[in-house]
């Protein structure tokens, strides 16, 4: 410290520096290309990165998130003022991909009031007494709210495609036996949910579909880390080991469930997941970019008397003796 104090001007040149780095990063972050990001046309996901984190450590990242998320929330009170949009946030992804954690931080800035979460696991009886859609249906958001989706309508085409027996479950009239379920059954699948998304979208539901691409690696250290610290022991099911053994089926399937269901007007996004806070970063990011692109999301007017009255109302308020 003392060779600072004798040598100020080498103090104001790392101090300068250190501001233009920090400038540089704030730059790298705003200029994030996040249509690199969206499944525009056919992709492979062997070719989507797993892992980014923008050259930035943890802390970095956490503030950036931190900055994101209360433009967010300051958008979400505008979006609910507005009354005529609702936010749909669908994540998918492999077990460990961080979906939890995702909605936890991504979120919590928010009015309370004015997000859902929803964690859509093995139907219930009643569930499969009605189509597959009927529960997300009832889980879409009213308008200035947002509904998130921890998995969502694709397990439909996910995890059914690579366990066909769970189809039998649903009773369908022209469903006997696993060998009913063909190619053909598959694309209508694909239709339904296109016309649903279609059709929420159209009336007004903003439709935003994440997958978290984790890779196979970071998924063994994930599920290593679950039975090595006792905390997370209750995370772990013998299930996912029987699961990650068909992880290549998985990937198949969910590639396939992306190219055909990837639409301008509910797009998905292939998100690097291995960095989890990268992948925060990203997915908020993406929200924040396209809602604030809605010109037409104002606060209401005010009504003509009430607006005129402004100043009385306030001075009436002053009047009073506390």
């Amino acid at each position: 410290m003392s060779g600072f104090l004798k040598n100020p001007m080498k103090y104001r040149l790392i101090f300068t520096a250190y501001n233009s780095l920090k400038l540089f990063i704030f730059q790298t972050m705003e200029q994030i290309n996040l249509n690199t990001y969206k499944a525009d046309g056919p992709i492979q996901l062997k070719d989507r990165a797993t892992y980014e984190n923008f050259n930035e450590d943890s802390k970095t990242l956490k503030k950036e998130l931190q900055k994101i998320t209360r433009e967010l929330a300051d958008f979400q009170n505008t979006l609910y003022a507005h009354g005529k949009y609702g936010v749909l946030v669908c994540l998918q992804g492999m077990d460990t991909a961080g979906k939890d954690s995702l909605i936890r931080e991504v979120f919590k800035q928010l009015n309370a009031r004015g997000v859902e979460v929803h964690s859509f696991k093995v139907p219930t009886k009643l569930e499969l007494n009605h189509d597959y859609l009927w529960r997300h249906y009832i889980a879409l958001p009213e308008r200035g709210k947002f509904s998130v989706f921890n998995r969502t309508h694709y397990e439909n085409v996910l995890v059914t495609k690579v366990h066909p027996e769970y189809i039998l479950g649903e009773q369908l009239p022209d469903i006997s036996s696993v060998s009913d379920i063909d190619e053909a059954f598959w694309e209508k699948r694909y239709r339904q949910i296109n016309d649903f998304e279609r059709h929420i979208a159209e009336n007004g539901t903003l439709v935003f579909k994440f997958f978290l691409h984790l890779s196979k690696e970071e998924q063994r250290q994930r599920l290593l880390r679950r039975l090595d610290i006792p905390e997370k022991n209750w995370k772990f099911s013998p299930g996912d080991l029987s699961e990650r053994k068909l992880w290549d089926r998985y990937q198949e399937c969910y590639e396939e469930a992306i190219n055909k269901t990837s639409k301008s007007h509910a797009p998905w996004y292939v998100i690097p997941a291995d960095d989890k806070k990268a992948a925060r970063v990203l997915v908020a990011k993406i929200l924040l970019d396209s809602l604030k692109k809605l010109k037409d999301v104002k606060p209401p007017e005010l009504d003509a008397k009430i607006k005129a009255n402004l100043e009385s109302f306030k001075q009436e308020l002053e009047k009073e003796t506390p």
